[in-house]
Formats: structure tokens, sequence, C-alpha cells
């Protein structure tokens, strides 16, 4: 009897087990089902959500105007407008080492061919800057004759050469031009290599701007008109390469016959240089003198001006 009412017992508790894990297995699958389901809803949105943005983002073509924002605000006056204007296109002019074609337009009529004659019969030509109040600049040895070993006789002594007469083209004049101030130098490309001439005749022609002590830094824009072979003042630009021991300045800008005592311009368009000479056999590499105070003493109220 007790072996029946055991075996019953057993019996009983194996069908509350399998009753309690069908009950656990029915609720998982439910529970799974619902996953599914949600997790297909939002593969739907996602697919969804990307073909809209396929729709919206089709590539096409778009101005490069910008939009000014609400709390932005536009320089107060055209004239304030202007002036950030200038100053950009300044900087623009400084960094790239640049001067405005209208400026160097109007430096090269500060220029002048120079021609002089001797008492042997030759003549020689170079360039003169007008300073105003009919003074120019220009070199001594373009005015004045000055020693020339290759022109020394066999005794050593110095040749008899003298210059007679210095003019000034003015337009298609001829004008006469007499020596007011010379440096100490004995023989070309020297510091004191240069000379102050003066024409008596009224001239129009705009005066440079001269800077004395002008410091010349290496790699410093430079821009040199001078009278090329006789042809007419012509622009030629280059840089600063380095101070010599007897105080000139090396340029690589073309040095071609007839560029002495013409002028060297720097990035303001300000006279800071003459052109005096160039190395033997190189017509690129070329002798800056630049210009010093004691130049102008003769000049009244030039520097005072400037």
């Amino acid at each position: 009897m007790m072996s029946v009412c055991r075996a019953a017992a057993v019996s009983g508790l194996v069908l509350v087990a399998f009753a309690f894990f069908g009950l656990g297995a029915f609720s998982a699958g439910r529970a799974s089902d619902q996953q599914a389901v949600e997790a297909d809803a939002r593969l739907r949105a996602l697919r969804a959500e990307v073909v809209a943005m396929r729709q919206t983002q089709t590539a096409r073509p778009f101005g490069t105007t910008g939009t000014i924002p609400e709390t932005a605000s536009l320089p107060a006056s055209p004239q304030l407008r202007a002036e950030i204007i200038e100053d950009v296109k300044r900087q623009l002019r400084e960094e790239m080492g640049l001067l405005p074609l209208q400026l160097l337009r109007a430096r090269k009529d500060s220029f002048v061919e120079l021609y002089a004659y001797d008492n042997l019969g030759k003549s020689s030509y170079g360039t003169a800057g007008y300073l105003g109040s009919g003074y120019f600049i220009t070199v001594k040895h373009g005015v004045v004759a000055l020693s020339d070993p290759a022109e020394e006789g066999s005794n050593g002594r110095s040749s008899s050469r003298q210059i007679v007469s210095v003019k000034v083209m003015y337009g298609k004049q001829a004008l006469n031009a007499r020596v007011v101030d010379v440096g100490e130098a004995q023989s070309e490309v020297d510091p004191g290599d240069w000379a102050i001439i003066k024409v008596h005749e009224p001239i129009d022609l705009p005066a440079l701007s001269v800077k004395p002590g002008y410091a010349f830094d290496f790699a410093d824009p430079i821009f040199r008109l001078g009278n090329d072979y006789s042809k007419g003042i012509i622009l030629a630009t280059g840089y600063v390469g380095q101070r010599t021991s007897n105080g000139l300045v090396t340029c690589l800008t073309d040095g071609h016959p007839g560029v002495s005592g013409g002028g060297v311009l720097d990035r303001h368009g300000q006279l800071v240089g003459i052109p005096v000479g160039r190395m033997q056999g190189d017509f690129r590499f070329s002798f800056i003198l630049p210009l010093r105070r004691e130049m102008f003493r003769r000049v009244p109220d030039l520097l005072s001006a400037n």
C-alpha cells in the first residue's frame, strides 16, 4: 500500500515539473517572437530613413555665396570698407614684393637720359633722377672724368680727359646741366661715386621722394630704373644680396650700360639708392650705392620736404 502511495506521489511531481517546463517554454517563445517583431520594425524604419536621405541629398551645383549671421554686421560706412580693402591690397603687395603699375609708371617720368661730352671728342651716357627745383642726382663718373687704368699712359700718369659738357634729355630737348656737388670717389663703383647736377631752364617733372639710410635687408625687393643702352628709361626688378666691405650693396638686377645714376626704389616707391656699376663680365650682378644725407647737402630743403 505504501509503495503504491509513493509511486503516485512521484508521478505527481513529474507531472507538475513537466507543466512548469511547458509553461516556461511557452513564455520564452512568446518573448522571442515579440523581440523579432520589434527588430523587424526598427529595420524597416532605418531603411526608410536611408531612402529619405538619398532623396534629399542628390548631388547638384551650388553657388559660392555665403550667408551672414544675423549677429554679424557690415562695416559702418563705404569709407571704412574702402580702407579695409586698401589695407588688404597693401599687405598683399608687401608680402609679394610688388609695386602698383600706376606708381611704377609715374616714377619712370622722374628719370631722364644723361649725356656727357669730353675734350677728346668722346661721349658717354647714363641716367639722372629728378629731385625737384631743377636738381638731379646721378653718378660722379658720369659727369666727372675719373681715373681709369685702361686710359693711363705708359708713364703711369692719368689721362688728360676732361668732361666739358653735360646734358639731360627733357622730352626732345637736350638741356645743359652744371655740376653742383660730388662725392669723394677717385674711381668708379665707389661709395663716393655720386653727383648733384642742376639745369636752369624751367622743367615740369615729378620729383622723387628720397629715403636716405634705407636698411637694404637681405632679399628685400627693389626696382631699378635706368637708361639701358641709351634706349630710354627701362625697368628691372631684383632682390637685395649683401653689403660689400666698402658700404655698397649687391643685387641681381640688370646692370646694362647706361643705368649708372638711375634710381633704386623700395617697395613704397621711394628712392633709396642709385646703381653705380656691375661685376666685370656679368650684367646680372649690380652694385648699388645707398643714399646718404650728405649727398643732398647742396639741395635746399630737399630732406625736410621728404
